[in-house]
């Protein structure tokens, strides 16, 4: 029985990430050179060799501030083409993002079993609950971003370390030779930072004497760095047109040499300890209570030394960088998480013999349950809520329809900087075959011409609660086009916080049932209402939050030229 428990829990990974990927579909501006590959590579292939900049590419028209590396791009839409063959009306953002969430919710499940083989039953659950009652593993894991390209390696990586009692020393080597290898080619491929985390992971390993320095450590990194060459190179000098190309050195140039990622932000020396990792872990009990219990026993000290010990060097060597995202550190993640379940295993079987064990177990139970109504009833529809640019794109597409009756009439739309940020991807457009045109040109000398703003049809803006506000974008157009006519024929609302609902105080709920009615219908948005109430009523005394919504976008039609 205990076993199927395990399953059925361990289920809830892929069940948790693709529920979080239907109800949030959209991706927002820094996972956009990734899913705006694979929807390019889907439909042309890999650029031809001197293709003069083919703007059909994106990444040509808009090549960002360094080339990433294009390799999980070509893996999902090499992976997704057979199965969008199947059916046309697949969504195939959806599709390729699905991909990518299984491959990292397997990591995760791979990780869970090492724990069980290491530790037992109880350890591999505990994890899988704290796991699953993370919000941002879980929504992030189908995110097409260069960290999440990696993560589902390093979490292969982690746990060909786990302890394994029923194979040989010298397998036990194999297995850590091959952990480094592939965390050297997840650093190499995708993300330059895990450089940090191979030497201190190496470093740990010498010294408790689990690889040799020339049979393991030396061989896997020079096994790691032709591979992983071969590989970024080959792939990326082609897409990038560029030859020879290793793109995460041009990014560790850029961004730590020049210290060019500064321009996106600065943050204090102990941002990831006292903020991003608290944010990751959501569970405050994980770090304040089951991490300590499993460091403190002795029975469990030595993994959780051998689990922490890399992790904390990396994220303390990693803070040096002024430039800090939580998501630079998510890798680290599954080794707190498993620390964490050492502790939360030993007070478990530990709970008829103490009373504190007794309370501390019951605490973390209700804690993860808190922490997971949180992760799924709070933090994913704000999470939903924030991608107002796909929203006004969808309903763009959904007026046009209702206007014409030949599908053919297409038309010209200008696309603005915040709805390009939030959730338009040339997955979302119309088929250029069926008379549609799409600019999100930047220019502002060119913006500035009658010629420029003459072509459109809708253009998507910014709107604000003051019906009188305009963008700049807005303000320019009806400068310049004075004797046209342009109506509002959506306005999108967006994410502006959240409301702590007090007792007494009637919950709306507006934002969330229209994210649960996308999945469920009517239904599932009836069975939040019920959810919220009884968790208000039974666990909170009345108190609860719920989104706020605001205008974000608003698309305009001209109705008359000018």
């Amino acid at each position: 029985m205990r076993n199927v428990a395990l399953y059925v829990v361990a289920l809830l990974l892929p069940t948790l990430i693709l529920f979080h990927l239907v109800i949030a579909p959209y991706t927002k501006v820094e996972e956009s050179f990734h899913i705006q590959a694979t929807h390019d590579i889907l439909l042309h292939g890999l650029p031809a060799w001197k293709p003069k900049f083919d703007l059909k590419y994106d990444h040509f028209a808009f090549p960002g501030a360094v080339p990433r590396s294009a390799v999980g791009a070509l893996l999902l839409a090499k992976l997704s083409k057979p199965l969008g063959v199947l059916s046309g009306a697949i969504n195939r953002q959806v599709l390729a993002r699905s991909i990518l969430g299984l491959y990292n919710a397997a990591s995760l499940a791979y990780f869970a079993h090492g724990l069980q083989r290491g530790f037992g039953k109880t350890v591999a659950m505990w994890y899988l609950l704290f796991q699953c009652s993370q919000f941002h593993v879980i929504y992030y894991a189908s995110r097409p971003l260069s960290n999440m390209f990696a993560f589902g390696m390093t979490t292969v990586s982690l746990r060909l370390l786990l302890p394994d009692y029923t194979i040989l020393r010298e397998d036990a080597r194999r297995r850590a030779r091959l952990s480094l290898i592939l965390l050297t080619i997840a650093g190499i491929v995708f993300r330059s930072e895990l450089a940090l985390l191979v030497a201190t992971q190496t470093i740990f390993l010498l010294a408790m004497g689990r690889v040799r320095l020339f049979q393991e450590t030396v061989f896997a990194g020079l096994f790691s760095l032709f591979l992983g060459l071969q590989i970024t190179v080959g792939i990326d000098s082609v897409f990038w047109n560029r030859f020879p190309l290793w793109p995460e050195l041009d990014a560790f140039l850029f961004n730590v040499v020049s210290g060019q990622s500064s321009e996106w932000g600065t943050s204090p020396w102990w941002f990831y300890f006292f903020n991003a990792l608290p944010r990751l872990l959501l569970n405050p009990l994980t770090y304040l209570l089951a991490i300590p219990v499993a460091l403190r026993q002795p029975a469990t000290r030595q993994p959780a030394i051998s689990l922490l010990t890399p992790a904390v060097a990396f994220i303390a060597l990693y803070s040096i960088q002024p430039h800090k995202e939580w998501r630079f550190i998510i890798y680290t993640i599954p080794a707190f998480t498993a620390v964490a379940a050492l502790g939360a295993s030993y007070l478990w079987n530990r709970r008829s013999r103490s009373v504190l064990a007794s309370i501390a177990s019951r605490l973390l139970v209700l804690s993860t349950l808190a922490a997971f109504l949180l992760s799924n009833l709070v933090l994913l529809p704000a999470s939903a809520a924030n991608y107002p640019g796909a929203h006004a794109l969808n309903a763009l597409h959904r007026h046009h329809a209702q206007t014409v009756s030949d599908e053919l009439d297409g038309a010209s739309v200008y696309l603005g900087n915040l709805a390009c940020q939030t959730g338009v991807t040339r997955f979302l457009q119309q088929s250029p075959g069926l008379g549609w045109h799409y600019d999100k040109t930047e220019d502002k000398s060119l913006k500035l011409s009658h010629a420029f703003w003459n072509q459109f049809d809708y253009v998507i803006v910014e709107a604000s609660s003051n019906a009188d506000y305009r963008d700049n974008d807005e303000t320019r157009l009806r400068k310049i086009l004075q004797g046209a006519e342009w109506e509002t024929v959506e306005v999108i609302d967006g994410f502006a916080g959240i409301s702590i609902l007090r007792p007494g105080s009637p919950a709306n709920g507006a934002a969330e049932r229209r994210l649960l009615s996308i999945v469920g219908g009517e239904n599932a948005a009836d069975l939040y209402d019920r959810v919220r109430d009884s968790v208000r009523k039974i666990l909170l005394r009345g108190w609860w939050a719920e989104l706020k919504m605001r205008p974000k976008l608003k698309v305009l039609k001209r109705a008359r030229d000018g």
